[in-house]
Parts: C-alpha cells; sequence; structure tokens
C-alpha cells in the first residue's frame, strides 16, 4: 500500500521482498472496513464486488449449535491474500523485488542506504520499514522492543464449503459467527474460494479460535513439531504436530457448536499462532520509518492489522506530500500514527484480557456477555465509541 500510495505521487519507489517467491496465497481472513477500502483504491488497487463475500449480520452460536443472539451488521470480509493480488498487479514489476532482504540500514545527512543480505547496497532519500513483528530494521534501531506473548494462541484455518454438511452450510455462511466456551473465543466467517470464487459452494469458511496457553512448557509444546524439533518464534502450518491437532478437533467436539467442530474436523491444514502485543516507542529515526506491523501489533480482536497498515501508509504519503522525502515528514507521521497505534493496541488488549492463560488456583476469568463480544469484535473503528471495550 505505501509503496503504490507513493509511487503515484511521483516518488521513485523500490520495494524490497525478503521472500524469494510471491506472497500470494499466504494469510487467512480480513475483515474490511471502509477506511481501508478507500485506501485500497487510492493505491491503484480495483475494488469491486470480487474484493470479497458480503455478509449482513452476525450470530452467536451455543454448544448445542442454537443461536444465543444476531446482530445485523453488514460487513465486507476477505483474505489477505486476496488484497495481497490486489495490490501486487497495482504495482509495476519495476518497481518490486523479490529475495531482496535488508541486512542492515545507516544513514547520513544526504540519505539512506540498505545492505541487502546478498551484499548488494541501494540508496535512497527515505526507507519505509514494514517488515513484520519480527522486524529486522526496528531490532537494529530499537533492540529492547519486543514481542510479548499474551498468553494464549489463536487456532486458525479455512475449510471448503463444499465439504461441509449442508446443516454447517446453512446455519453459519450467512453469517459472522461466533462461539464462547469458558475462557475461550471461536469467529469465523466466508471467505472466497480457490480462484477468489464467492458464489455458494465454492467459498471458504475462514474461523479463528482463541485459546489459552501458559508462557514455558505448555506454549513450548504447541511450538514443537512431532519431530521434536522447537520453533520459538512461531511454527509454519505444515510443522504443527498431527497430535496437537487431533487434540484441537477433539476439543471442539467436546466444547463448541456442532457446526464450528465440524469445521476443524474438515479443514486440511489447521495452524496455531501465538498470541503478542508489540509497541514501539519510536516510529521515525532520521531517515528511517517503521509501518504496519513493524511499529504495532494489535490483537486480531479489533481486525484491523491490515486497516491499520493501510492508515499509517496513507498518513506516510500524505506527510511525504506536505514536507518531501525529509526526516520532517517522518516526525510528523510519527506524530499522527504513534498515539493512533497505542490506542488500537490498548482496546486490543482490553478485548482478549479474558482470554489470557491464568495462574494455577486463580478465579476464572469473569463471564463475558456474548452480545458485547459480537457487537466489539472486528468492527469498523467508527463505532469504537459506541462500542467501548
Amino acid at each position: 500500500m505505501a509503496a503504490n500510495l507513493l509511487l503515484r505521487d511521483g516518488h521513485e519507489v523500490q520495494l524490497l521482498e525478503r521472500s524469494p517467491r510471491s506472497l500470494q496465497g499466504r494469510g487467512a481472513g480480513i475483515v474490511t472496513h471502509e477506511g481501508l477500502r478507500e485506501v485500497l483504491r487510492m493505491a491503484g488497487a480495483v475494488v469491486d464486488h470480487s474484493l470479497g463475500i458480503h455478509v449482513a449480520s452476525r450470530v452467536v452460536l451455543g454448544s448445542d449449535g442454537e443461536p444465543l443472539c444476531r446482530w445485523n451488521h453488514a460487513q465486507i470480509l476477505t483474505s489477505w491474500g486476496r488484497l495481497y493480488t490486489l495490490l501486487r498487479a497495482a504495482l509495476p514489476e519495476a518497481h518490486h523485488r523479490l529475495g531482496a532482504g535488508v541486512k542492515a540500514v545507516t544513514q547520513d545527512d544526504a540519505g539512506v542506504s540498505a545492505q541487502l543480505a546478498s551484499g548488494e547496497t541501494l540508496r535512497a532519500d527515505l526507507l519505509v520499514a514494514a517488515d513484520g513483528i519480527r522486524s529486522t530494521v526496528r531490532a537494529q534501531l530499537l533492540p529492547a522492543v519486543q514481542p510479548q506473548y499474551a498468553g494464549y494462541v489463536a487456532w486458525r484455518g479455512v475449510c471448503e464449503e463444499a465439504a461441509l454438511s449442508r446443516f454447517t452450510r446453512e446455519t453459519l455462511f450467512p453469517y459472522f459467527g461466533f462461539g464462547l466456551p469458558a475462557g475461550e473465543q471461536m469467529l469465523g466467517y466466508p471467505v472466497a474460494g480457490v480462484e477468489d470464487g464467492t458464489e455458494a459452494g465454492q467459498r471458504r469458511w475462514n474461523f479463528v479460535w482463541y485459546r489459552p496457553a501458559a508462557a514455558g512448557a505448555e506454549l513450548d509444546a504447541l511450538l514443537t513439531d512431532a519431530d521434536g524439533q522447537h520453533y520459538p518464534e512461531g511454527i509454519t502450518p505444515q510443522a504443527v504436530s498431527w497430535r496437537h491437532i487431533a487434540a484441537v478437533r477433539a476439543a471442539a467436539r467436546a466444547t463448541l457448536a456442532p457446526q464450528f467442530a465440524e469445521v476443524l474436523e474438515k479443514t486440511a491444514m489447521p495452524f496455531l499462532q501465538p498470541i503478542y502485543d508489540l509497541a514501539s516507542t519510536q516510529l521515525a529515526f532520521g531517515r528511517i520509518a517503521l509501518l504496519g506491523d513493524a511499529a504495532f501489533v494489535a490483537r486480531p480482536h479489533v481486525g484491523m492489522g491490515v486497516a491499520k497498515a493501510a492508515d499509517d501508509a496513507l498518513a506516510l504519503a500524505r506527510a511525504i506530500a506536505a514536507a518531501g522525502a525529509t526526516p520532517a515528514a517522518l516526525q510528523q507521521y510519527e506524530a499522527l500514527r504513534r498515539p493512533a497505534g497505542l490506542a488500537v493496541a490498548e482496546r486490543a488488549r482490553q478485548l482478549g484480557a479474558g482470554l489470557e492463560a491464568r495462574p494455577a488456583g486463580a478465579a476464572p476469568a469473569p463471564p463475558r456477555q456474548p452480545e458485547a463480544v459480537m457487537r466489539h469484535t472486528a468492527i469498523d473503528p467508527s463505532l469504537f465509541a459506541t462500542y467501548p471495550p
């Protein structure tokens, strides 16, 4: 988004992607908001009916599969891979480099240099580090700022609509759905299927199931594959132990609505992600700026990971338009986006507080009201004041 916006403002842009392969097909579901859709349009993406699935309402299902409450709340639900495809199509090939990981950055009064892992060095007026929660650039500039584990994990996956029973298709796919076993939270919604199919029978169901897991032995076990290899910074979907997958499917059958249990059973490769908080103490460093998850990571309950990144990209482009490709522009960007990032991260922490693993003997978290969870989760930022956490 940042590369496309700046390119359309007349700047010379090079997007350096450390992956040697295209990122199409990665990621899971995304809740869109109007602000995100507007930035996508400004970035040159084609935003039309093919963006995602329109869902008119939400439902909370009890463990018996019957609705506990409903809310008419229309949204467009898409996937990270779909947004990547749209943005990648808008960026000319000459401005995009795969396999160009940044090893180190240096700067002086005249510009900034990026040393690539290949040994090549590139020079520019500004460098925008949008390299995620494990940002290489942030680690160099703010080594003390590290992701903080929140005390629970998210089991995620997508299930083909055609694999599910008629009952599950009819009672899940019209909705943004929720399940609330004690101390946990399941949610899910329909997204486009293979080749962006959005017709009935071609879609997929995207789910996220938050489950407590204490730091230490419990989390370490989840991040260890069936051969005993440990992945402390996050385990790849292919490496998740079949034993943990079998256990989470059994837990779904015991605690979730049968519709959700069927989704878990028929998802080919469920995977898990530890949930983290991250808040950078600074976003602008002379000619270098942090953007997106490299700057702030808010727990997914706000549904704003991509929307926050879009707001960052737009604020950056506007600051550069006003002050030029200068350190002063990055200071303007930080003044706008650091308070906003802190506010979103705090709201997300409040929404997820009841899901954290609790010490042995501690009192259980207070029960949550199903309607409140349904109305607070992944809503448009314009509604935050209406629905405080």
